[in-house]
């Protein structure tokens, strides 16, 4: 693989910190790479592989060096007047936030399900939502065998999908402080809200799902809804998740499409409480698959129960993986 150049914006956040740790993680051929942030944050010192380096402030000139891909966690502000900036001096931005997930002239990919569309890219290829990109690893493979037809989502999602003050949210709250980041105390209590809600009662948290799904997967009237909702875990989100399929299929037919399906652990032993739990998919990039059952009320419909660490797969890893596609390919 040849050499690239990266940077990384929004280097020392939540999102950004777990940048570097998977980028040391994969060895990822790097020739140069070069950390940003806001002016806050500029001047603060960074190690990566062993090597210090010092985080520079954000500009409209941290592009004008050669750099090929950049790895953005910055908020959708940011990204919306950075990102066309890096794009138009040659570098590819991998975008994590939620400025460009809809744009129909950005690809939006999991490796796992459409790699492809990174190759029509234009600069700028968005990261999916977190919720979603663990979902969708799951129902590519029975897309594929059997046709989806409708998806339901219920999600249990962390606290840390809501970045450092989420998290301190749930530590505070658990000492008896009333909260800052959330309407309510998340400590002891699960809130069906997570972004904002929109007029027709769906959170924008919801909405980014059912678009999201569509768009990954290529079905543009795929019909799809959701309900997400924020409980007292730090770490991993949790999604049950029914799927109604056009095709019939027998459940051993269920299981051995999602069996060896690329980034899925299978956890469906019920006989011995086997199944997939946040506290274990914390640290990890697999997305986990279990308590695979039918669902007897429709003609061909399952349950699954689907769980994946949101910071790992559901941001840093999915636009790392974005990045090793891109550079194994020879897309840069």
């Amino acid at each position: 693989m040849k050499k690239v150049n990266l940077a990384v914006v929004g280097a020392t956040g939540m999102v950004g910190r777990t940048f570097l740790k998977v980028l040391e993680e994969k060895q990822l051929p790097i020739e140069n790479i070069w950390f940003f942030a806001s002016k806050r944050s500029a001047g603060s010192k960074i190690t990566f592989n062993g090597k210090e380096y010092t985080v520079e402030e954000l500009d409209e000139h941290s592009f004008d060096r050669g750099i090929d891909i950049a790895l953005f966690s910055a908020g959708g502000g940011t990204s919306e007047i950075y990102s066309p900036i890096a794009a138009a001096k040659g570098c590819v931005v991998i975008d994590n936030s939620s400025a460009w997930r809809m744009d129909p002239e950005v690809p939006l990919v999991v490796p796992e399900v459409n790699p492809e569309d990174v190759k029509w890219n234009k600069g700028i290829i968005a990261n999916p939502n977190c919720s979603t990109i663990q979902a969708v690893v799951a129902l590519k493979p029975l897309d594929d065998a059997f046709t989806i037809k409708r998806v339901v989502y219920s999600t249990y999602q962390a606290v840390s999908g809501a970045g450092r003050a989420g998290w301190e949210d749930l530590e505070n709250g658990l000492k008896g402080e009333a909260p800052k980041k959330f309407p309510h105390p998340i400590a002891n209590d699960c809130l069906p809200h997570i972004d904002v809600f929109t007029p027709g009662g769906y959170t924008k948290e919801e909405i980014k799902m059912i678009d999201e799904t569509r768009k990954i997967l290529h079905k543009p009237d795929l019909r799809v809804t959701a309900t997400c909702v924020r409980v007292p875990v730090f770490n991993s989100h949790s999604e049950s998740i029914n799927v109604e399929f056009e095709k019939p299929f027998s459940m051993k037919e269920i299981v051995a499409a999602l069996t060896g399906a690329p980034g899925i652990v299978i956890e469906n032993d019920s006989a011995n409480d086997e199944y997939p739990l946040a506290i274990n998919a914390t640290g990890t990039d697999e997305v986990y698959v279990g308590r695979i059952r039918r669902d007897n009320s429709v003609r061909n419909g399952i349950n699954i129960w689907v769980v994946a660490d949101n910071i790992r797969k559901g941001a840093a890893s999915n636009a790392v993986q974005i990045a090793e596609y891109m550079i194994k390919n020879d897309l840069i």
